[in-house]
């Protein structure tokens, strides 16, 4: 029986980071005193804590920019709807969004009129070319 490994999708980004040695070392210690069970854990939980000291303004922000927050999947059933009706598709999300794996760079053109990501942007080479005025 042959095994099979499931693919599965990113949660999330990675990021490259310069620190300080003085910062680093620090870090480190408190990972060694058993606070955090890494460097990467401490970072996460510090870029949390900072985003939670913000979470009003964040808010509000979203509100204000009409912004979807988390994840907005494109999918091509949706777009080949907005096609049919001569609509555009206007993008706007603090967190991830992923367009569908089977949808073309044609429909895409076709349907969104702009992307506004805040985060990441899941789509294919072929589909970032065709939008590549469009997405800011």
């Amino acid at each position: 029986m042959a095994s099979t490994t499931p693919t599965k999708t990113a949660d999330s980004e990675k990021i490259t980071l310069n620190l300080g040695f003085v910062d680093l070392g620090r870090i480190d210690l408190l990972v060694q005193e058993g606070f955090y069970s890494n460097r990467s854990d401490f970072i996460r939980t510090a870029i949390r804590n900072q985003i939670d000291s913000h979470g009003e303004i964040v808010t509000r922000s979203i509100a204000r920019n009409t912004m979807d927050l988390g994840l907005r999947h494109v999918s091509r059933a949706e777009l080949q709807a907005l096609r049919d009706k001569g609509e555009l598709l206007h993008i706007s999300v603090v967190g991830l969004a992923r367009i569908a794996a089977d949808v073309t760079p044609e429909l895409a053109s076709a349907t969104i009129g702009s992307i506004t990501v805040l985060g990441a942007l899941q789509a294919s080479d072929d589909i970032r070319k065709a939008l590549a005025d469009r997405i800011h």
